[in-house]
């Protein structure tokens, strides 16, 4: 059963707030009548989602974290705790993301350990700095008589947590290893009445893609992964670019956030985009060899 806003309650800590679905996100669940806390790095994101949040009446407070850096990670903890008080953290929406491109080949390993200390370790480090606040708040809402198993832990993936794309194995191993992880939490949780989702978009209007497309002009015409990869790097570029054009809004995530949210039974999974759920049929009923042809074609990669 859907619920109404009127169980849009609480504090909700949405990382990775600066842009696109995190600021979405954040500013979507304030216009419900959460309170939001919005993660974001710099001070300069801070100062915008402070001014407007006033504009939009919106309850967004900016919580300066970085999820790569422990010290950030437990200060952001002590935050919550002064702010919450005995009632706890709502939810945590793990949101915050980047992109690396490259040829497996090619791509340093410093790279692969930057792509998983933000995508899978910072989000593992939020949630185990979180949950002891996320359990108090189960605790609370059960001992208070209101209605029990609101609290949730939303995990941002990708419809690359199902399907591999060639030139972004870094990005897409680490949304595979993401929902293997929340696979486990979500067992691991659920007597506690804590709700673990996964959220699947596709093409989505947002930031990350472009600097994910800026990392790839870092090979250069004389490098080698150029000279060997170039065809391949070009159509993946290409075709990353043309997806952008019919990208969906960024809201469309914030909505699936909202259900993972308030629904009383949590989806374990919510695929977001029409090309993420094509994919994900076309996965499920294709051999491997089939899939392989269908996204060369797709990606427009050479024979």
């Amino acid at each position: 059963m859907f619920n109404s806003a009127k169980d849009a309650t609480g504090l909700v800590l949405v990382t990775g707030a600066s842009t696109g679905i995190g600021r979405s996100t954040a500013t979507h669940l304030a216009s419900l009548g959460f309170r939001v806390l919005a993660g974001v790095r710099k001070d300069l994101d801070a100062q915008i989602i402070e001014g407007e949040a006033r504009k939009n009446g919106h309850d967004i407070r900016p919580l300066l974290v970085d999820v790569t850096d422990a010290e950030s990670i437990a200060r952001s903890a002590l935050r919550v705790r002064e702010i919450v008080g005995e009632t706890g953290l709502r939810a945590l929406v793990n949101n915050a993301g980047i992109v690396v491109v490259g040829p497996a080949e090619f791509v340093s390993l410093d790279d692969w350990r930057r792509q998983f200390e933000v995508n899978l370790f910072g989000q593992i480090a939020m949630t185990q700095a979180m949950l002891p606040i996320l359990r108090q708040h189960a605790v609370w809402n059960k001992s208070s008589g209101k209605r029990n198993g609101t609290t949730r832990v939303v995990m941002m993936s990708s419809i690359s947590g199902r399907l591999s794309q060639p030139m972004m194995s870094p990005y897409t191993a680490s949304k595979h290893a993401l929902e293997a992880v929340s696979d486990s939490l979500r067992l691991e949780l659920r007597r506690q009445g804590i709700g673990v989702s996964l959220v699947e978009p596709g093409a989505i209007k947002s930031e990350i893609w472009g600097k994910g497309s800026a990392e790839a002009t870092r090979y250069t015409p004389e490098s080698s992964a150029r000279v060997i990869y170039g065809p391949e790097l070009d159509a993946v570029t290409k075709a990353a670019t043309k997806s952008m054009e019919s990208a969906i809004d960024p809201i469309r995530v914030a909505w699936a956030v909202e259900q993972c949210l308030m629904k009383s039974n949590p989806p374990t999974r919510l695929v977001v985009g029409k090309d993420a759920k094509l994919g994900v049929l076309l996965q499920q009923f294709m051999p491997a060899w089939a899939m392989d042809l269908i996204l060369s074609k797709i990606i427009g990669l050479p024979r």
